[in-house]
């Protein structure tokens, strides 16, 4: 670049397009979402003094004295503030400056000020907790940290290169702004087919919807029940086969299993009236189908993760009402079926909102993906955008390439119908978990007809489906079930191969009580929870037979794994 900007002019213009890129990585309806929340977070915060005054001038009044406190300690021996262990401000750099010192522990006891205000405002339930986030959000918008005149660490960054980290900071604010969302690993170190999604194997058998995908058998002989997986349509298949070391695929096929898997197409537009029945009836109906006719074998034992679990437990409910005995065993990986309690992404599911937003998506054809993955992102806002914002944009790096972070990249849509009656059903009305509540394919379905042995992994610190929620799973299905938690969040706890024996998970809790008294009775073990899945999944049927090749006369190999569908990208 030939016409450089001064330092200074490149921090003015990195912190008026960071605001940009937030704003440009959001479709413009969430934005409006976001904006018309926070005036509500805002306006309870501003009629506190006013509904609880003596709570509200003590807790002023401390913080006043806080700040006096702070600003003396500077001026005499240096700070001897204590604030609470906060990795934004890990650096030496925030210490060994006084000025920024103050201001980063300025900022957190503004912080826990503004964090007691929300907690004491007289508004319960869903309010509450949308409150308490949008707060939070803008708490953590508002760290010194995201902004290179307050940040000893960019300052220091721009003096060492001499002001080339500027540079490269605007340059990757521009890429990202081109890509529409926050570049969170190294991109180029990936590749699909060469080093992530590597297992062996062809597609089998393709319609409009998805993928059928056969691995390649590496042992001689293998179980005589197939293993169908079904990952969720609203992320692409290869969280389960990155690379050889962690990947859940290529260890299931080394454990003797024929191995099947749905790749769900990326919808575009002419996908808009394609529903949740059309997943269940052309997706999981045809993948079963698909599956029996390859291998010749009555039952299969299918693998559900997440949204693949919850469209597993109402079609097992329409096979039920149909007598259909395909499924031998069941396991749910951090899936919900009972909706009561969906955690933090409750606070984007007000009735009134969801049904304004789905307006905006019918008419759009589809749910996009990078709106989707910013809502998480925006549940671990400090992990998963603002680190990236000082890294990338203010201190000009490129971050280290990480497998699970380039999948988390590459998202997918969802069809319009199909989106809007999920969100309806699922987690507003929570039909699903009400006998008979819940229609699939002209079928009312009853979970608790459903006798089909069922494993249920979760995870302990999943935001996305909270365990003690999907722990009721067990509770609503009629046949014998077990549970697992594994350590972890939602996607580590469940990509936890044994050969890194990291983690740990808990089993044989009493079943039938509450989350809490099962953990309390659980037993810990270290390492992961895959062997012991396994050990189940071998109860189940333990019957062999000789190795089978891949697809058959009627089903040919297509094309190579990972095939076709995973590689549209958005």
């Amino acid at each position: 670049m030939t016409d450089q900007k001064a330092p200074e002019q490149l921090f003015e213009t990195m912190n008026a397009d960071s605001k940009r890129l937030i704003q440009g990585l959001m479709r413009s309806e969430d934005t409006a979402a976001i904006l018309t929340n926070l005036t509500s977070v805002w306006t309870e915060l501003v009629m506190q003094p006013w509904t609880n005054p003596t709570a509200w001038f003590e807790m002023v009044s401390q913080y006043q004295q806080n700040q006096f406190k702070l600003w003396t300690d500077l001026m005499q021996t240096g700070l001897t503030f204590s604030p609470p262990k906060d990795r934004r401000f890990d650096s030496d750099q925030w210490l060994s400056h006084p000025i920024f010192d103050f201001i980063k522990q300025s900022y957190l006891l503004t912080s826990e000020v503004l964090s007691k205000s929300t907690d004491a405002i007289p508004v319960e339930g869903a309010d509450k907790e949308k409150l308490k986030f949008y707060a939070q959000y803008f708490i953590d918008a508002m760290s010194p940290a995201n902004f290179a005149a307050l940040n000893p660490e960019v300052l220091q960054e721009a003096v060492e290169t001499k002001g080339q980290s500027l540079v490269d900071g605007f340059q990757n604010l521009l890429t990202d702004l081109e890509k529409g969302r926050i570049t969170m690993t190294d991109e180029s170190k990936f590749v699909l087919g060469e080093n992530v999604a590597v297992t062996e194997g062809s597609v089998v058998f393709r319609n409009y919807l998805f993928e059928m995908i056969q691995y390649t058998p590496t042992t001689e002989h293998v179980h005589k029940r197939p293993l169908l997986i079904i990952p969720p349509c609203i992320n692409k298949f290869y969280i389960l086969d990155l690379q050889p070391e962690n990947s859940f695929v290529k260890w299931c096929v080394d454990q003797g299993n024929t191995v099947f898997l749905i790749s769900w197409a990326n919808p575009t537009v002419e996908y808009r009236d394609i529903g949740w029945d059309d997943y269940v009836t052309d997706g999981l109906f045809e993948a079963i189908r698909v599956t029996k006719d390859i291998t010749g074998e009555k039952k299969l034992n299918a693998v559900a993760w997440c949204v693949g679990g919850t469209l597993l437990g109402s079609a097992m409910g329409v096979m039920q009402k149909k007598r259909d005995a395909s499924i031998g065993s069941a396991t749910f990986l951090t899936t919900l079926l009972d909706f009561s309690d969906p955690g933090q992404l409750g606070i984007f599911l007000n009735k009134d909102e969801v049904e304004l937003r789905a307006e905006q998506i019918q008419k759009d054809g589809f749910m996009s993906g990078k709106s989707l993955a910013l809502g998480f992102n925006m549940l671990r806002s400090n992990d998963l955008i603002w680190s990236y914002v000082v890294n990338n944009y203010l201190k000009g790096k490129t971050p280290p390439p990480f497998d699970i972070l380039y999948w988390n990249s590459d998202p997918t849509n969802l069809p319009a119908t199909m989106y809007n009656t999920y969100i309806r059903e699922m987690y507003v009305e929570n039909n699903l978990a009400k006998p008979e509540g819940f229609t699939c394919c002209g079928k009312a379905v009853d979970l608790g007809k459903v006798k089909v042995p069922a494993y249920f992994l979760s995870a302990v610190e999943d935001h996305i489906a909270p365990w003690k929620t999907t722990f009721t799973g067990t509770q609503l299905l009629g046949g014998e079930t077990t549970f697992v938690l594994g350590g972890s969040g939602h996607i580590a706890g469940v990509i936890n191969p044994p050969v890194k024996n990291k983690r740990n998970y808990w089993t044989d809790g009493t079943l039938g009580s509450t989350p809490d008294t099962w953990l309390e009775t659980a037993t810990n073990h270290p390492g992961s929870w895959w062997t012991h899945w396994h050990t189940w999944l071998d109860q189940q049927d333990a019957s062999q037979v000789p190795a089978r090749p891949v697809g058959t006369d009627a089903h040919p190999a297509l094309s190579p794994a990972p095939g076709d569908y995973v590689r549209v990208r958005i």
